[in-house]
């Protein structure tokens, strides 16, 4: 996708409190804003999946009006945690040089985490993609959006869920029902399967 210069600190900030998330993490307005005001970096405010997981962030998001929500064959959607990546341990932090990976639709989760890897590129987590869309909504686009395969779920037995968490636009079809179409939706897709219209969510680096 073009780039698309992202509102700054202050303002992402003032975004999440008229949303009422720091209220849900349990995070003071007033630090929110002093986070914000005083970091030296550009980027994507973020407040760790901890404080604000994918179930309270996903019916914030709206297009055309509509409420987005997750599938119905999600319901474990907040055990899909940080794979393999190291997050700062602060309650907020921010995530740098967000790319929505047009180049990589068409390839699968597994073809692609190792492409990010050798771009020096950090995968997306689910909760990170919903800040994006929250804060720059044009960032999902019908036939043009993103799976977040930073987050998976670790099974008992040490191995992967092979569903991979992604976020698009509904077509109001099977169980999301005709009154979600065009609704922003958190989905999943299999690890080894390809779709034509979804990227690869991605970044530069997590700072505090």
């Amino acid at each position: 996708m073009p780039t698309l210069a992202l509102p700054a600190l202050p303002a992402q900030a003032e975004r999440l409190i008229e949303l009422g998330i720091p209220g849900v993490a349990n995070i003071p307005a007033d630090t929110l804003r002093a986070f914000a005001a005083h970091t030296g970096s550009d980027g994507l405010l973020t407040i760790h999946p901890d404080r604000a997981p994918a179930s309270v962030l996903a019916p914030l998001l709206r297009h055309e009006g509509k409420r987005g929500f997750v599938v119905t064959d999600l319901p474990d959607v907040d055990r899909f945690t940080p794979a393999d990546l190291e997050l700062p341990e602060s309650a907020l932090y921010v995530v740098t040089a967000l790319d929505r990976g047009d180049h990589l639709a068409n390839w699968s989760p597994a073809e692609a985490l190792p492409e990010l890897s050798r771009a020096g590129r950090t995968p997306l987590l689910l909760t990170e993609g919903i800040h994006w869309v929250l804060q720059q909504p044009a960032a999902l686009e019908r036939d043009r959006c993103f799976m977040t395969i930073g987050s998976r779920l670790r099974k008992e037995n040490g191995t992967f869920d092979a569903r991979t968490p992604a976020l698009w636009i509904s077509n109001g079809t099977g169980r999301d029902g005709p009154e979600r179409r065009n609704a922003p939706k958190v989905g999943w897709c299999w690890w080894g399967n390809r779709h034509p219209w979804l990227g690869f969510g991605s970044a530069v680096d997590r700072l505090v």
